[in-house]
This record gives C-alpha cells, sequence and structure tokens, in this order.
C-alpha cells in the first residue's frame, strides 16, 4: 500500500517557505507500514491543483492533502478534491455553528468569508480541528473499482500534526491491513558512489523484497534499506540479512550501520577506550569543534579546541615555531604536525586533530604559502606515540573545501581508533 502527499500552496513553489508537514506525515505513514511513493507541491491554482490530485488517485492508495482549508478565494482544496471525485460539496451546520462560536469566544466578529470553511465534501467524515477553524476530512471511497482514502488536513503544523496523531493515525491503523516498516541505513565516509554500487549492487539485488536507496553527499555515502512485511520482525530479519551480507563486503569502510552520524561514531569511540581529544583548525574555523560539540555529552571526551588563524596565534596558543612557519608557510605539513603536537600538549589530550589549509578565494599573503593551491590542506592526527599528516587537494568552492576537511579529519581518526 502506498502513498501521496500533496502540499498546496503557491508559498510552498517559493525560496522562502520550505513543505516540512510531508517529512511529519512520511514518518507517521511509514509507523503504520504505509510506504510514500510520491510527493507533490501544487500552487494555488483549480485546474493544477485537480489535475494533481487525479493523478495521485490513479497511482496511490492514500492521498493526503496538506493546506488549502483556510477561508480565502486562492484556498483550493476542498474544491478541488471533490471535483477529481465527482462529488458535492454541502456547508455543515455543526461545523459552521463551531466556526462561529470560536470567534465570539474571541469576541471578534466572523468575516463572512470564513463560512466557507464549514464545506465538506459528500461522504466525507469530519475530524474536528481543536487548534484551527477548518477541520480535517477523511473520504474512504472507491475510484474506478479501487479503494482509495483521501484525507485533507490544514496547512499550519500547529494543526496539522495534532490531527494526523490525535485522529488520521488511529483511524488509519483500523482500517488497513497488518504491515510493517523495517529500515536499515549504513554509512560510509570519502568513497565513490559508484564504487560503493559496485561492489554492493550484487549483493542487493538478491534481495528484490528489499528497496535499496544510495544517497551521495558531503563526503558519505548512504546505503538505505527498507522493507515491508506483515510483521515488524519479519521485515527486521530481511532487512539485517541483507545487512550483514554488505557489511562482509564493505568491512571498515562502513561506520555506522544504525544511521549514527560519523562524530557520533568518533565520540563514542573515543569514550568506549577512555581516549580524549583537542582540536586545532586554521582554514575550518571551527567547523569541526561544531560538528562534534552539535552531539550531546560530547564532554566527556572533546577536552578543548582553538582557531589560530595567524600564525602569530599558531606560535603563541600551539607552539608553533615561528622558524617553521616562515620557511614551510602555515599551509604546510611541518606546520599541521607541529599543530598537532603543540595542541596536545597543551591541553594534555589523549589524541589531537589539527587542520591547515587553504580554503579560498583570497590568494594566501604569506610568502611561504603564496604559490600554493586553493583547496590544498593538510591534516595532522597526533597521539603520545606518532603524528601523522595528511595532504589533500580538495576541488570546489571555500564551503566545500571546509565541510570536507572536517570530515576527512573524522574518518582519518576513526580509522586510528577502529
Amino acid at each position: 500500500m502506498i502513498a501521496e502527499i500533496i502540499a498546496a500552496g503557491s508559498e510552498l513553489l517559493t525560496p522562502h517557505r520550505q513543505d516540512t508537514n510531508s517529512l511529519y506525515l512520511t514518518q507517521g505513514l511509514n509507523d503504520l507500514g504505509v510506504s510514500v511513493a510520491f510527493k507533490t507541491i501544487v500552487g494555488d491554482n483549480r485546474a493544477h491543483l485537480t489535475s494533481a490530485i487525479r493523478i495521485a488517485l490513479s497511482r496511490a492508495d492514500i492521498v493526503i492533502t496538506s493546506g488549502g482549508l483556510g477561508p480565502t478565494e486562492d484556498d483550493l482544496t476542498r474544491e478541488c478534491v471533490a471535483e477529481a471525485l465527482s462529488l458535492e460539496l454541502y456547508r455543515d451546520p455543526t461545523t459552521m455553528a463551531a466556526i462561529y462560536k470560536r470567534f465570539a469566544e474571541r469576541r471578534m466578529a466572523m468575516p463572512p468569508n470564513n463560512e466557507k470553511q464549514a464545506e465538506v465534501i459528500d461522504g466525507a467524515i469530519l475530524l474536528p480541528n481543536k487548534n484551527g477553524s477548518a477541520p480535517a476530512q477523511y473520504l474512504d471511497t472507491t475510484v474506478d473499482s479501487h479503494r482509495k482514502i483521501i484525507i485533507l488536513l490544514p496547512g499550519p503544523p500547529k494543526e496539522l500534526k495534532p490531527l494526523f496523531d490525535q485522529a488520521v493515525k488511529p483511524r488509519l491503523a483500523q482500517s488497513l491491513p497488518p504491515r510493517a516498516i523495517a529500515k536499515r541505513i549504513l554509512r560510509m565516509a570519502l568513497i565513490p558512489e559508484s564504487t560503493v554500487d559496485a561492489r554492493t549492487a550484487p549483493i542487493y539485488q538478491q534481495f528484490p523484497d528489499i528497496e535499496t536507496t544510495i544517497l551521495a553527499g558531503s563526503g558519505e555515502i548512504q546505503l538505505h534499506f527498507t522493507c515491508v512485511k506483515l510483521t515488524h520482525e519479519e521485515a527486521q530479519s530481511r532487512v539485517d540479512e541483507l545487512t550483514e551480507l554488505v557489511e562482509a563486503e564493505m568491512g571498515e569502510d562502513i561506520f555506522s550501520s544504525h544511521g549514527e552520524s560519523l562524530e557520533e561514531v568518533v565520540l563514542l569511540m573515543l569514550g568506549l577506550q577512555n581516549q580524549t581529544l583537542s582540536l586545532a583548525e586554521s582554514c575550518t574555523g571551527g567547523l569541526l569543534a561544531e560538528r562534534l560539540t552539535a552531539i550531546p555529552n560530547a564532554s566527556r571526551t572533546f577536552t578543548a579546541g582553538i582557531i589560530p588563524y595567524t600564525n602569530a596565534a599558531k606560535t603563541q596558543l600551539a607552539h608553533v615555531p615561528a622558524d617553521l612557519l616562515t620557511q614551510y608557510g602555515a599551509v604546510s605539513e611541518p606546520a599541521a604536525r607541529a599543530l598537532a603536537e603543540g595542541i596536545r600538549q597543551r591541553t594534555g589530550a589523549s589524541l589531537s586533530l589539527s587542520i591547515t589549509g587553504i580554503a579560498g578565494p583570497a590568494i594566501p599573503t604569506d610568502p611561504a604559502d603564496a604559490n600554493k593551491p586553493i583547496g590544498l590542506v593538510y591534516i595532522g592526527l597526533a597521539d603520545e606515540h606518532d603524528t601523522q599528516v595528511k595532504q589533500l587537494q580538495i576541488p570546489g568552492d571555500r564551503d566545500r573545501v571546509r565541510l570536507w576537511a572536517t570530515q576527512h579529519a573524522l574518518e582519518l581518526l576513526r580509522r586510528r581508533l577502529q
């Protein structure tokens, strides 16, 4: 059984407003074993919205709309759903009375156009909206000999979420056949998407009952496995079986098999090994520290971080010799090594990471770094026994260079801990 979510509203087609309701609805539907196959955003145009609803009814078992239940001329969802189903609208007197009462309790005169919110599609069940004036509507009907469930929800999240949780979700749970969805997410860092697919496709293709999705971005590859079965135990067993085979193939390239982020995994490994970490970030400007401290309880293992942006700061805060910077430049293997060792000694941490590089687009003013290319980055990793330095040439703009540098640093540390 599949669903389609239609978000109505011209504002959602602008850069200024995002559709977040569909994410919430998707999670709720997945809890019931319903997969969301389509999401559509439609502006406030009657022909367009009616067409989108008809298309949704032709390919989905459940159609949920959000928005377009207000009192204004551009609130068209009720009319469009009725037109798509060839049904009539009527004004429900109980709903009308509730709307008038709502305005009266607020000592406000109700504009005549609010009466529009009492319009109900013939055959729909009304679901009272405690947080707004427009009720939700629920239709369980037949279209071309196929059962269809159509649900109209208001657009404001403060109205949509309680309506879905308290009224729609229980009703769906009672009326739908028992189904369950199980998911697993495998995450890998700094591996080409094509490489991951070449190695794993021969495995996941043997599981046609599992939907596999590969996502790539920000120096990470994710494999999403989704399975729908009659029971959650059956579905979970199936995705776990596939996961084990892929884990055997990819080995230590996988840093997480239950969806944890790279920074979560690194902090967990540090804690399990009773080790601590300090940072000296130059070109990333604290981005790595931000990623780590966004995780709750990071202070158990993360001790300190500095941002020595100038050569003077590198010397003062991490004891990097000034003559070293003059000779090799701040963006160099010796500088990264000295930064990592210096901050580790100053903080007493078990391990330390340093990042120094040219994120661009400005050209370095230090003569020793003047001819070095944008995207050149050095990462140092020091412990009490050894210091290793990794040299990178990261393509892209400033934001990409900085983000990928932190990703490389975290993965370098994970591999050391592993």
